[in-house]
C-alpha cells in the first residue's frame, strides 16, 4: 500500500476543495526580524469560502507550517474549512467568529484574506498594524484608495504583503519579461490582454429574487462589512462577484491577465488615461456587470487593451493539461491569452501556465500558413511556487514576489477600466502622482466610497 504523506494529501484531496468553487486592533507588531527556515509559521484564514480554504489547506500541507485559526461569518463555511484543514495536518484550527480575535494572538505570524473583495483592504490593514503579514487574495483592492492605503500600512508596520497575483511567481513569465528586456520583440508598442468568457460572474441572466432573513449562522452585517447597508438577498449573498459594491465582476476574474501583461513589459507605472466601450446587451435584466466591455489605456509609448466578454462560450482558458504538460494552447481561441506586438515580432503569453510563443513574418506566413515560433517556452500552474514564496519571505522579511505596491499598479488597470466604464463610458484622465482623475470628479467618488461607521478603511493607517 502507498504510504500517503502529508504533502501526497494535499496534493490529492484539494484537487476536489478547489472544485468548490469594527473597532481599532490593538495588539502590538511583532518584532520584525529574520528567521531560521526550520522555525513553525503559525497562520490565521480570514474568509473560508473556496478559495480561501484551498489557500489554508495548501499552506498547512508545507512542512513547519501551521493554520491554528479559522475565521468566517457564516458558521458552516468556517467549520466546513476547519475539517479540511484537520486532515491535513492532524489537528482542527480554532474557529473565531470575528477576525479580530486572531489578531491578538502574539505567536500569529500572518493571515490569508480570502474574503469578498470589500473586506480586502480593511482585512489587510488590520492585520499589519496588528504586526500581522498578509497574502490577500485577488483583486487586492476594490478602490484605487484602498490599494494606497494597504501600501502606506505594510510599509509603516514592516509587513509582507502578498498577493495572490501568481503569475508573479512563474518562471515561464520572468523568461518572457527578459526575452522582451533584451529586444526579442524590438520596441514594444502595442499590447492586448483578453478575458472573454462565457458568462458574466454573479449570475447572468439575473434572477428575480426577493430579499429576505439571512440564514441562521450567517453574521449578515459583518458579511456586508464596509459595503452599503442592504438587506439580506440570497442572490448577493452566494453570487456577490456580479455587483459593484463586492467585486469588480469580470474584471477581477482577468487581474491576473492583466498583471503579466505588466510585468513582462516591465512593470510600467500608470497609464496617462483610460477610454472604455461596452454594455450589459445580452439580456435586459437589471444587471450591474458588463457582458461587452473595451479598455484602452494609454501609456508613455505604449498602448495596452483589455477585451474583457461574458458571452463567448466558444472561448477558453488554458486547460489543465496544458498548463501541467509540455504544450501550448491554440492561440486565437485562448480567453485569457496576452498579445505583445513589437517592431520586429509578436508574442503569445498565456496566463497561469501556457508558456509563450514568439512570431515574426516569413516565408509561411506569406503562404497562409500559422507560422513556426522563433523562440517558446513551456508553462506550469505557479500556484505552488507564490505560496511557497510567502512563507520564505515570512522568515527573511524579504519583499515577496508579489509585493503589494508593484501589484498595486496591476490592480489599479481594473479600477481603472471598471471605473471609465461606470461612468459613461468616457475618457478619463489620470494623474499617476496623486492617483485622482483630472476630468472626473464622479471617478474620484467611486474610488472613496462612503464606509459604514464600524468598519471604515482608515485615512491614517
Amino acid at each position: 500500500m502507498t504510504k500517503v504523506t502529508r504533502r501526497r494529501f494535499v496534493r490529492s484531496s484539494l484537487q476536489g476543495s478547489a472544485a468548490l468553487a469594527a473597532a481599532s486592533v490593538l495588539s502590538a507588531p511583532n518584532p520584525v526580524q529574520a528567521r531560521s527556515a526550520n522555525d513553525k509559521v503559525v497562520l490565521g484564514l480570514i474568509g473560508a469560502g473556496g478559495r480561501g480554504r484551498y489557500l489554508a489547506c495548501q499552506f498547512a500541507g508545507l512542512e513547519n507550517v501551521e493554520v491554528k485559526y479559522v475565521s468566517d461569518v457564516e458558521d458552516a463555511r468556517g467549520k466546513g474549512s476547519a475539517s479540511e484543514i484537520e486532515k491535513i495536518q492532524g489537528f482542527a484550527p480554532r474557529l473565531v467568529p470575528d477576525m479580530r480575535e486572531m489578531l491578538d494572538d502574539k505567536d500569529l505570524d500572518a493571515v490569508i484574506v480570502g474574503t469578498p473583495e470589500q473586506w480586502h483592504a480593511l482585512a489587510t490593514i488590520w492585520a499589519c498594524q496588528a504586526g500581522k503579514d498578509v497574502f490577500v487574495e485577488k483583486n487586492i483592492s476594490h478602490t484605487i484608495w484602498e490599494g494606497r492605503k494597504m501600501i502606506e500600512a505594510a510599509r509603516k508596520y514592516k509587513r509582507v504583503v502578498q498577493a495572490g497575483f501568481q503569475c508573479r511567481s512563474a518562471p515561464y513569465v520572468h523568461s518572457a519579461r527578459d526575452y522582451i528586456a533584451e529586444g526579442g520583440l524590438g520596441e514594444v508598442l502595442y499590447v492586448k490582454a483578453f478575458n472573454m468568457l462565457p458568462f458574466v460572474y454573479g449570475s447572468y441572466p439575473k434572477p428575480e429574487v426577493s430579499d429576505g432573513n439571512p440564514p441562521a449562522g450567517l453574521d449578515w452585517d459583518r458579511w456586508l462589512g464596509p459595503a452599503d447597508e442592504r438587506p439580506y438577498n440570497v442572490d448577493v449573498h452566494r453570487k456577490w462577484y456580479g455587483y459593484w459594491d463586492f467585486s469588480g465582476g469580470n474584471a477581477s476574474d482577468a487581474i491576473h491577465t492583466l498583471d503579466a501583461a505588466r510585468l513582462v513589459i516591465g512593470d510600467p507605472p500608470h497609464p496617462k488615461s483610460v477610454t472604455a466601450v461596452g454594455g450589459r446587451w445580452q439580456y435586459d435584466d437589471g444587471g450591474e456587470m458588463p457582458d461587452v466591455e473595451i479598455a484602452t489605456f494609454q501609456f508613455d509609448k505604449l498602448v495596452m487593451t483589455f477585451e474583457n466578454t461574458g458571452f463567448t462560450p466558444y472561448m477558453f482558458k488554458t486547460p489543465g493539461e496544458i498548463r501541467a504538460g509540455d504544450k501550448f494552447p491554440f492561440w486565437p481561441r485562448n480567453s485569457s491569452r496576452i498579445e505583445i506586438y513589437g517592431t520586429k515580432r509578436m508574442m503569445y503569453l498565456g496566463r497561469h501556465g501556457g508558456g509563450w510563443q514568439v512570431y515574426e513574418r516569413g516565408p509561411q506566413e506569406l503562404e497562409g500558413g500559422f507560422g513556426t515560433p522563433v523562440a517558446q517556452e513551456f508553462g506550469r500552474f505557479p500556484d505552488e511556487p507564490h505560496i511557497a514564496n510567502f512563507v520564505d519571505c515570512i522568515r527573511s522579511r524579504e519583499k515577496p514576489n508579489g509585493d503589494v505596491e508593484v501589484c498595486h499598479y496591476s490592480a489599479c488597470i481594473e479600477h481603472l477600466a471598471n471605473t471609465a466604464y461606470r461612468v459613461g463610458n468616457r475618457q478619463l484622465l489620470f494623474d499617476g502622482d496623486t492617483e485622482t482623475f483630472t476630468n472626473c470628479d464622479e471617478a474620484n467618488q467611486l474610488q472613496r466610497p462612503a464606509y459604514r461607521k464600524h468598519y471604515r478603511v482608515p485615512e491614517e493607517v
